[in-house]
Parts: structure tokens; sequence; C-alpha cells
């Protein structure tokens, strides 16, 4: 995939101005480039900042003046093992001009350095063993979040979690598989290390321990992909006040006149920790015109797609014909919001009864059922409330869920065998295969393509 062996460089700092930005080396050579630099002899001293100056070439062709000083860094040596790649690193901290930064890793090119491939720096501490792939990934979630759950979500993946979690189910497997070949290796003196019954039981609860991670992925994905939530409903029931409301801002165009809105307008916002992108819509009716006509198709497509609608309805009037119907039409994940609850209420609790998940009620005017409603959604979503984060090793990543459950239908597979009274070769089948999915999951056992796809979503420098 990429040389391991040389040294790379990469600016480690976002694009654009700032009072700092670092230049990143890492590879055998890392040192002597950062003492060419700053002009040192000497070697630089592990882990302690040294102020120097970088010096470039001379000023034109036959310049006999000294080279011409480019920038007052700081500059970090990190010596192998104990660096974040587990090569020798040297961290060079300058003033964030992107010019000068682009100048030091010019300088360092020129020395031999290469330039570094996006997550370039994290796969060489894949490569060393200073972190698995459950780890390496987490570095880019982490990088990526934009919810402090998100955050806290990929910090404990960094911590390693999820990789221990996984680990306890490994190890547990090995030494199941142990004792079943250790019986098959000694048939005929009657040696069985575990009896059949014990099998069947461990097998069991090994497919349990991965189903309740499998469980818990699922509502991990929320929290690290997001999710579509379109506010749906009759014309003048409040939807883009509602939807202002969530923003935090006068997104939308809001009037007493019906049919104000006649296009999609979608905003991403942070609910309870979880990126939500939502979706205002025109109002249900029967449209007046082929413009609103197009926009209540387009309100019909959102609610489709999306993973939750909001039916917000006028609870300042009784509700009609036309609002029970859509709440019957309604898609199955489904909130109904009774809003304008400012002014008397005017729903009847027996009009409600049969909503789809249950109804909640906001005023979008005064804010009251805000929260409510924010919570309401995360847990119609499925997403882990951010006080549960740290209670199970949540899976967020679609690479890892497929692979917990392609170990658990293997061993749900070894437990139908066992039943059936299979051999035990084929039971060590499944389990050696549940086994490979895990190796998977962690790296142990993995591909060129699944490390191209890995890394693919790296920035440079990281």
């Amino acid at each position: 995939m990429f040389a391991a062996d040389d040294t790379i460089v990469a600016i480690a700092t976002p694009p654009g101005r700032g009072g700092i930005g670092v230049v990143r080396l890492s590879g055998p050579e890392a040192c002597r480039i950062a003492r060419a630099l700053i002009g040192r002899r000497a070697p630089l001293q592990a882990r302690h900042a040294t102020f120097a100056r970088v010096r470039g070439p001379h000023a034109g062709p036959g310049d006999p003046g000294p080279p011409r000083p480019v920038d007052q860094v700081v500059v970090t040596a990190f010596p192998a093992p104990r660096s974040y790649t587990g090569d020798d690193v040297v961290e060079i901290g300058a003033h964030g001009s992107p010019v000068v930064l682009e100048s030091i890793v010019r300088l360092c090119v020129d020395a031999g350095a290469r330039l570094a491939e996006p997550g370039e720096f994290t796969l060489r501490a894949y490569l060393n063993g200073r972190i698995d792939l459950v780890q390496a990934e987490a570095v880019a979630d982490l990088v990526h979040a934009v919810t402090p759950l998100q955050a806290r979500a990929a910090m404990d993946q960094l911590e390693g979690t999820l990789t221990e979690a996984i680990g306890r189910v490994d190890r547990a497997l090995l030494d199941l598989t142990a004792r079943l070949e250790a019986s098959l290796d000694f048939p005929d003196e009657g040696f069985h290390f575990i009896a059949g019954d014990d099998v069947a039981g461990a097998v069991r609860m090994l497919e349990a321990d991965l189903a309740s991670l499998a469980e818990a992925g699922r509502r991990g994905r929320v929290v690290r992909e997001g999710a579509l939530v379109a506010i749906a409903g009759p014309p003048n029931a409040g939807k883009s006040s509602l939807f202002n409301a969530l923003v935090g801002s006068a997104r939308a165009i809001v009037t007493e006149v019906p049919g104000t809105t006649r296009d999609v307008l979608t905003e991403r916002v942070d609910v309870e920790g979880v990126p939500i992108t939502l979706v205002d819509t025109a109002g249900l009716r029967d449209a007046a015109d082929a413009i609103e006509a197009e926009g209540v198709a387009r309100a019909r497509q959102a609610q489709r797609i999306a993973a939750l609608t909001l039916l917000v309805l006028d609870a300042a009037r009784p509700l009609g014909e036309e609002e029970r119907a859509m709440m019957a039409e309604a898609p199955a994940a489904s909130l109904v919001v009774l809003n304008k609850t400012d002014l008397p209420c005017r729903v009847a609790e027996h009009d409600i009864a049969g909503a789809p998940e249950r109804a909640v009620r906001v005023s979008a005017l005064t804010g009251e059922g805000l929260d409510a409603l924010r919570r309401a959604v995360v847990a119609a979503l499925g997403a882990v409330p951010e006080h549960r984060t740290r209670e199970t090793p949540a899976i967020s990543n679609t690479r890892h869920l497929t692979l917990v459950d392609r170990a658990r239908a293997a061993l749900a597979r070894g437990a139908e065998a066992i039943d059936e009274g299979a051999t035990e070769e084929m039971v060590l089948v499944e389990l050696s295969a549940a086994r490979a999915a895990l190796e998977e999951l962690t790296g142990r056992r993995t591909t060129d393509d699944v490390l191209a796809y890995v890394f693919a979503r790296f920035c440079v420098g990281k």
C-alpha cells in the first residue's frame, strides 16, 4: 500500500492561518532532516522543545551570504518506539502561515523526506503495533467529530473499550477452540477437555455477547453517521417555526399565509449529541398551483427517505379529517408534535390515542417542550443517550457491525451444529470463522484493500 521504511513529512495542522502550525516528520531520517533544517549538529533531546531557526537556501545563485531564515520554530523529537507512529518522529512548530509551513515542507523534501499520503502517520502507528485497526478508525472519527457525543464515542474507542470487548470474546473463543482441538488430538486415549454441553453453553453465551455488541452498534451508528428527520404536516401548523426553534435561528420564512413554504429547507443540528439533518417541508394539502404541488411532492419524498418524521399539528384547533388521515398515513417511524401549546388546547386526547409512537406537546413560540421533543427524537432514532455512552462499548462503524454480525452468525451455526449432533471438526470450522471475522475487525488479519478503505477518509498529516 505505502512504503513504510522511508521518511515522510506533512503539515499536521488544519489549512488556513493560525497562531501556530505544525510540520510532522516520521521515519529513520526524521531527526537528521530536522537537524539539517535548523543547522544543528548535536542530537535533539528526546521529548524536549528546542527553540531554533529554520534556514532556507541562499537568496539567489551565486549569493555568498548565509542561508536566509525562514521562521523561528520549536522542534520536538520523539524517538522510536515511544512516538505516535512507533518510528522516529519530529514535530516542527512554526508560525501558522501557509506560506511558511509549505516552505518548511519543501525544505524537508529537499533534504530527503517524502510527502505523506492521507492517514499515513496513523497507518504506520498501526503497522508498528502502537494501535489496532479499531483505534486507527477512531482517530479519524475523532478528527471528523462535530458533536460532543461523537467525540466521546470516538475517544472511548481510541482508548480501547471496543478492542477490549472484542478481545474478551476472542480469548474465550481461542480457549474453547484449544480444548476442542486437544480432545481431537487424543481420540484413542479417551481424553475430553470439555464436555459437549459445556461447548454448547459457551458458544451460546459468546453469541449473546456479540448480539449485545451488535445491538449497541446499531444505536451507535446513529451517533456517528447522524440521521435525516423530516418535519411535515398541514399548512399553518407551525412547521417552519418549529424548524427555526430547533435550529436556533430564523432559517425558514414564517408567515400566516398558508403555503408559504414551497421547497424543502435543510439544516444540520446537534440534538442531544446526535447530528441531525432537519428538513422543513411544504404543508400537505391539495396544492393551489404547480409550484406548491411540486413542494408537496418533495415533502412526501422527504418523508419516504427520512429516518424519522415529525408530524406537526396545530393543538389550538380541533383535528379535522385531513389531520386524522395524515396520522393514519404517517410512516412507522414518526412522532406527532402538537404545536402551539401556548394557546388553549383544542385537541382531544382520544384524537391522538392511536398516534405513531407518542405525541409530544411543544410551543415553537415560547420553547416549551422542545427539550422533551429532542429527547423523544433521540429515543425514536434508537441512538445511545448521552448519559449511557460508557455503559456498553458502542460500535459506530458499518465495517465493525458487519464483521460482528458475521462472527455472531458463525457462532449461531456452531450452536445449531451442536444441537444436531455434528462432529467436533464441524463445530471448529464455525469457531474459526467467528475468530477470523473478529481478527479482521481489529486488524490482526486484514488485506491491503481493507487498509486502503479505512485510511482513505483520513486527512493528510494524520
